[in-house]
C-alpha cells in the first residue's frame, strides 16, 4: 500500500481546525484542494472522519481515537526535516575525534581543550596522531576534523588554509653554526633531520636546493616534531621546523632558531572534514575554537 505522507498533515489540520475550510487556510491551501485531500483521507482510512452536522463538521469516532497519534507524528516529521540550529553547549554530550600534527598539538590542543570544558564540559577530544599514510577516515566517520599542511585529495572532504606559519631552522646553543651565521653554504655542509611519518629522507626543501645547485646530508627521519627537537637538543644536526607551532617545544627544549638562508613559501594549516558536518552546529563550534586557537598563535591566520 502506498501512501502519500503529506496526507498526515493534512489530517492533522482537518482534525485540529474541525472544518475544511479552516485547515486550508492553516497549511495554504484552497478550499477544493483541501476538500480533495479529505477525500483521499476517507478513501484510505476508510472512515469519514468528518461528517457535516448542521453548519459545523463532527470528527467521527475513529478520528477522535487517531488525533492524538497523528498530532504527534506530523511533529515526529517536522523535528526529523527541519534543521536544528540552536546549540546547548551546556548540555552537549559529544565526542570529537581529531587528527593532528603533533606540533599543532602540543601548541593548540591545550588551549582548545580548555575552551572546550569551560564552554561544554560534556564534550571530549580524542587527539589521534597523524596515519603514516593517506586515509578515508575522515570520510567513513572516524575522524571529525584534521589539521595539517597538506591538502586532502577526496572530493566530498572540505579544507580551509585556517594560518599560515614560516620555517625556521632549529639549532642547539653547542652547535658549530649556532656563533656564526647561517649562510646557504653553512645550511648545505650541515647535517639535517627531516620530520617524517613516512621515513622519508627528502622533503620540498631538498628541491629548493637542488635550484640552487646545491644539496644537503639529511642524516636520519623521525616520525614526529617532538622526537626531531629531542635529537637536535643532543646532536650537532639541523632541522627546519614551522615556527609558531614549534615555538612550545623550542622554548621546552632550549633550542635557538635561525632564519632559513632560503627563499621558501609559508607552511598552511589546513583544516580538513566531511561535508557532511558543514551544517553541523557542534562541529562549527568546533572549528571555531580551532581557528581562534590557531589565530592567537599564528599572528598570519586567517581572520
Amino acid at each position: 500500500m502506498q501512501l502519500d505522507l503529506n496526507l498526515l498533515t493534512a489530517l492533522d489540520a482537518l482534525l485540529e481546525e474541525g472544518s475544511v475550510a479552516g485547515a486550508a487556510d492553516r497549511l495554504h491551501l484552497t478550499a477544493p484542494a483541501m476538500s480533495r485531500a479529505l477525500g483521499r483521507i476517507r478513501r484510505a482510512t476508510g472512515d469519514q472522519i468528518l461528517v457535516r452536522t448542521g453548519r459545523t463538521m463532527t470528527p467521527t469516532p475513529h478520528a477522535l481515537a487517531i488525533r492524538g497519534k497523528v498530532h504527534a507524528l506530523v511533529q515526529q516529521a517536522h523535528a526529523v526535516l527541519t534543521p536544528d540550529r540552536e546549540l546547548d553547549l551546556a548540555t552537549l554530550d559529544r565526542t570529537f575525534t581529531l587528527r593532528w600534527h603533533d606540533a599543532v598539538t602540543t601548541a593548540v590542543g591545550p588551549t582548545v581543550l580548555a575552551t572546550v570544558q569551560e564552554q561544554a564540559p560534556g564534550v571530549r577530544l580524542r587527539l589521534l596522531a597523524e596515519a603514516d599514510a593517506d586515509t578515508n577516515d575522515l570520510r567513513h566517520g572516524q575522524v571529525d576534523l584534521e589539521l595539517g599542511a597538506d591538502d586532502p585529495l577526496i572530493p566530498d572532504v572540505h579544507a580551509e588554509t585556517a594560518a599560515d606559519d614560516r620555517l625556521v631552522v632549529a639549532i642547539r646553543p653547542e652547535h658549530p653554526l649556532a656563533k656564526r651565521k647561517l649562510t646557504l653554504a653553512r645550511y648545505a655542509g650541515a647535517d639535517h633531520l627531516t620530520v617524517s611519518r613516512r621515513g622519508r629522507l627528502r622533503d620540498p626543501i631538498d628541491d629548493v636546493l637542488h635550484e640552487h645547485g646545491t644539496a644537503r646530508r639529511v642524516v636520519a627521519a623521525v616520525p614526529t616534531l617532538t622526537a626531531a627537537l629531542h635529537f637536535v637538543q643532543q646532536n650537532d644536526i639541523l632541522v627546519t621546523v614551522p615556527e609558531n607551532t614549534s615555538r612550545a617545544l623550542l622554548t621546552e627544549t632550549g633550542l635557538e632558531i635561525r632564519p632559513v638562508p632560503l627563499e621558501l613559501p609559508p607552511v598552511p594549516l589546513i583544516l580538513a572534514w566531511h561535508r557532511r558536518y558543514d551544517t553541523d552546529p557542534a562541529h562549527a563550534w568546533l572549528r571555531d575554537l580551532v581557528r581562534t586557537a590557531l589565530r592567537e598563535l599564528s599572528p598570519g591566520a586567517k581572520r
